[in-house]
């Protein structure tokens, strides 16, 4: 698989060895089991995949 370097990247962390790389950024996060910046802005700093069900579980119960 080729990953081409984005030209626009949402992600804060521009130190980053995977800043504008998103196939590696996307493999990293799920071997961490947390989501990437650019999937997930509203994290609150927590990007796990709990977190990120118990938002979407908010938004569904408004």
């Amino acid at each position: 698989m080729s990953c081409m370097y984005e030209k626009v990247c949402s992600c804060p962390k521009e130190d980053c060895l995977n800043y504008k790389k998103c196939c590696d950024c996307v493999i990293k996060h799920r071997e961490t089991d947390s989501l990437p910046f650019c999937l997930f802005p509203d994290n609150d700093g927590n990007k796990s995949n709990e977190n990120y069900y118990k938002y979407l579980k908010g938004r569904f119960e408004q």
